[in-house]
Formats: structure tokens, sequence, C-alpha cells
């Protein structure tokens, strides 16, 4: 067993995995989004604008409970030594329970709140229903992250494209049936369960069973307590433009509005899962601070990712609108601007975001939490400030300067570990902002219309 860990981390194991990783998460990606696409096209033209509005509500305030919960268990299997362990891993299973279950109840509890805050009374009979989601996600098998802690992504790559298809199909058939949100919400759980149960029964690894180990329990809280905290402020970076938007336009146009961020946040969304499932992994196993050489290889991954994200961006900036108009009626054409717009204010988030994972790589969760508070905070204010003078357009606005304002900060901190890639993060962001915003200028008329 030593010999087989000891293999697994060797450095030329490590680069034939890096690149099956980065296939394979790009193949995850792109099928899932595929799926995600396909199905939305279909839905649009059974369903109405209202009915997207909703559930983007709904799920603004199901990801705030999941996040404000979140003690980093998935993180800490990762990160830790005992990340191996059946003992750590059956009691992060176990605390994983227990947050679904805490979570659902909470769920059932704010929906009545929620509904009067927003004066839409179907959220108070969605939000629990919904909440379910959580109560089964909970038991979701530990062989999942330890096979990304190893970075052996086959299977679980093929588990995603699979159940997700079967999701899409139902929730399509559902959409038929019903034509109404309740297919959105019944066809997600239907996903759910479906995922749950073929990862328990496919995923390799030990079988989960209930179990509490004192000193697992006091290591995944050690390090999860201030990822509890990042990940409570990192509802507000993520979910506040949703939150806030929902009391400022009406349910037809926060729908419009999720439809065209889901298509143009793609590129920050796949950097995201390859930051997760490669990156994070890469700064684990290969310290910048040991040598140069582990600061060359992982600098160079890095850029690579960022080189692959900007120029995503840059195809939905010359071409969001022409996209909308394509695959959507007339009643969405406010979500072609919405893409173009969002091209340019990605560019400072798809260069800094892999800066997270090397506090977290490092056990630094305290930092992260910092970092990431501070974000949230600013970009709170700046969004209110936004939704009140320039609308949707203000919104958008608000997260790439509250990036760039706190910059300073994570810079600090990545020195420490000596991870500022200062070249690259002038070069990439200066070429971003060149590229795209050339896009916005050429599509400025349309643009303007998110100001009202």
């Amino acid at each position: 067993m030593k010999r087989l860990v000891q293999s697994l981390i060797s450095g030329g194991d490590l680069k034939s995995r890096s690149l099956r990783g980065t296939m394979l998460t790009m193949l995850s990606f792109g099928g899932t989004n595929a799926l995600r696409l396909a199905s939305n096209l279909i839905l649009t033209r059974i369903l109405f604008p209202e009915a997207f509005g909703m559930m983007a509500l709904v799920q603004v305030f199901i990801t705030g409970l999941r996040m404000f919960s979140d003690t980093g268990i998935r993180t800490s299997i990762m990160q830790n030594p005992r990340g191996d362990d059946p003992d750590f891993l059956n009691t992060a299973w176990t605390l994983q329970i227990i947050r679904g279950v805490i979570l659902w109840l909470l769920t059932c509890a704010i929906a009545l709140p929620v509904a009067n805050l927003y004066d839409e009374p179907m959220l108070a009979q969605l939000l629990p229903v919904v909440g379910l989601g959580t109560l089964i996600a909970g038991f979701t098998t530990t062989n999942v992250a330890t096979a990304g802690r190893h970075m052996h992504l086959g299977r679980t790559t093929a588990i995603d494209l699979g159940t997700q298809a079967f999701g899409v199909v139902a929730m399509v058939l559902l959409a038929l049936w019903l034509e109404s949100v309740w297919a959105l919400v019944f066809g997600s759980l239907i996903g759910s369960v479906v995922t749950v149960i073929v990862q328990g029964l496919v995923m390799p690894g030990i079988r989960n069973r209930l179990r509490w180990d004192r000193s697992a329990v006091s290591d995944l809280f050690h390090f999860g307590k201030f990822i509890f905290l990042s990940t409570a402020v990192t509802f507000m970076i993520s979910q506040g433009d949703k939150a806030i938007l929902g009391g400022y336009i009406s349910l037809a146009e926060l729908g419009v509005y999720n439809i065209g961020y889901f298509l143009g946040s793609l590129p920050l969304v796949l950097m995201g899962v390859i930051n997760g499932r490669i990156v994070f992994p890469l700064y684990r196993l290969k310290p910048i601070a040991e040598s140069p050489e582990n600061r060359a290889k992982v600098f160079k991954a890095r850029r690579m990712v960022m080189a692959g994200g900007l120029l995503l961006t840059a195809v939905f900036g010359y071409g969001g609108i022409a996209l909308i108009d394509l695959m959507y009626d007339d009643r969405y054409a406010l979500a072609g601007p919405v893409v173009v717009l969002l091209s340019l204010t990605m560019v400072p988030q798809l260069v800094i975001k892999t800066y997270g994972a090397v506090l977290l790589a490092a056990g630094d969760s305290k930092n992260f939490f910092t970092l990431n508070c501070s974000t949230a905070v600013l970009q709170t204010v700046l969004m209110f400030a936004g939704a009140t003078w320039f609308g949707i357009f203000g919104v958008m606005l608000a997260p790439p300067i509250a990036i760039l304002l706190t910059n300073p900060l994570r810079i600090y901190y990545v020195r420490k570990y000596n991870a500022w890639d200062a070249k690259a993060d002038g070069f990439f962001m200066t070429t971003g902002f060149i590229v795209n915003g050339l896009a916005c200028w050429l599509h400025w008329d349309e643009i303007v219309k998110l100001m009202g």
C-alpha cells in the first residue's frame, strides 16, 4: 500500500494524471453543460420566463443554506493527510448526513418568511420540496472526494454525464405533463436521487457507514471552521446578484437574466471546475514554495487554464447576442447583452480565481476566509448601489470592481507561499479587458438596455 501511494504522487504519474484529469474535466463540463443547454432550450419553449425566475430565487436560498452550513468536508478529504483513512472518511460521511438533515429543516423554516419577503406565495410551497435535495445530497459517498484527491476522474465523469442525461429527460417529460415550475422542481430531485444512488454503487473505495471518530471530528472542524465562514460569505459573492435583483425586477426579467448568466458564465464555471479538480490537487501535491521546478510547472498549468478561459469569454463576447437570438425567442432577447457584458466582467475573476486554491492547499483557511469576507462585503454594497442606480448593468459591474479592490490583500497572502504570478496576471488582465472591452463597445446599444 505504501508503494502504491508513493507511485500515485510521483512526478511522472502526476503529469499524466493532470493531463488526463484535464481532458476528463473538459469532457464532463462540456457534456454536462451541453445537456443543460439542450434542456434549457426545450424547457423555454414549454414554460414561461416566470418559471425560470421563480426557480432562480428558490436556488438562491437553497444554495445559500448549503454554503452557510458548509464545513469544508470535501476539501478536508482532499487536503488532510488522513484523507484515505476509513475512520476519517466515515466520520466525514456521518457529519455530511447530519448537515443534510439540518439543511432541509432550515429550508422548511425559511419558506414562509422568504415568500413574504418577495411577495410570492408559491415560494412557501417550493422551498421545502426543493430543499429535499440537500437531504439527499448528504448521503453522497466520500469515494467521490477520494477520487478527486488523487485526480482519478474517469468514473466520476461517466456518472456525472449519465445521471445528468437521465435528469434532463425526466425534467422535459415532466414539463410536457405539468407545464409549470413544478417540473423543474421534481426533475431536479429525481436527478439528485439517481446521482447519489449510482455514485454509491459504482464509485470504487470504502462502503460508507456511520462512524464517530473524535480525532477525525476535531480535524474536520479545525480546518472546516474557516471554510464554513468562507462559504457563508461566498454565498454573497456567487448568489448576491439574483437575491438582490429579485427585489428590483420582475420574475420574468429575473428568469431572462438567469438564462443569460448561465450561458455567459460558462468560462468562469469551467475554470472553477478545473481549479477544484486539477489545480487545487497540483498545489497540494507540488507545493510551489518547495522548489523552482514546482513553481514553473504549476504556473504553466495555471496560465493554460487562464488562456483557455479568456478565449471562451471572447467567443461569448462577440457572439453572445447572435447565440441568444438563434437559440431563444424574442421573450429572452435581453439575455444577449447579459452574455456580452459578462465577457468583460468575468476577466478579473478568471485571472485571479485560482489563488484561493493556494491558501486552501496550504491549509490556510483563516486568510482564505478573510479574503472572501472582504470581497463579499464590498461586492454586496456595490450591488445594492448598482441595482438602485443602474439596474442589471450596475449589479453586473459590482463583482469585478470588488475583486480588483481586494486584490492587494490577495497578493499579500499568496506571496507568503511564493505563488504570485505577477507577469501572467498583468498580461492576461490587460488582454482580456482590451479584447472583451471592444466586444462591449460594438454591442453598446444593446448593453444600455440593461440599465432600464
